[in-house]
């Protein structure tokens, strides 16, 4: 059902974790659906100089996690809110049509995240 990259990135997932000094935190999904993704950000002069992510659910949400996190490292604000599922997919060399919405949970994670820094910080 996955490709190898995902199941790469799923095995040995990166930026794992709680980032303590995040300026930015977004959560989405829930427990019926059976995904929650919750990824931190730590942005200076509105650059991702860091992030982390804590997800609960399948394979396909871990890896769409790990590498929506790689890709954001060094982006603007403004970057990070044009990054789109798709890129993600692609990132990970496809999904299976039924797990496309793991996906769109990192997406909108990371806007969610972007929009508690900029409320934090009045931008």
């Amino acid at each position: 059902m996955y490709n190898q990259k995902v199941i790469d990135t799923f095995s040995n997932p990166k930026n794992v974790g709680e980032l303590p000094d995040a300026n930015g935190i977004g959560m989405v999904g829930s427990a019926e659906c059976g995904d929650i993704m919750k990824i931190y950000l730590k942005i200076e002069n509105d650059v991702i100089v860091d992030c982390k992510f804590q997800t609960f659910g399948c394979a396909a949400a871990i890896a769409s996690s790990s590498v929506a996190t790689e890709m954001l490292k060094g982006m603007t604000v403004e970057q990070a809110l044009k990054l789109t599922n798709k890129q993600v997919v692609e990132e990970l060399e496809g999904l299976p049509p039924q797990k496309i919405h793991c996906s769109v949970l990192a997406e909108e994670a990371i806007k969610a995240a972007i929009e508690d820094y900029k409320s934090k910080n009045n931008k």
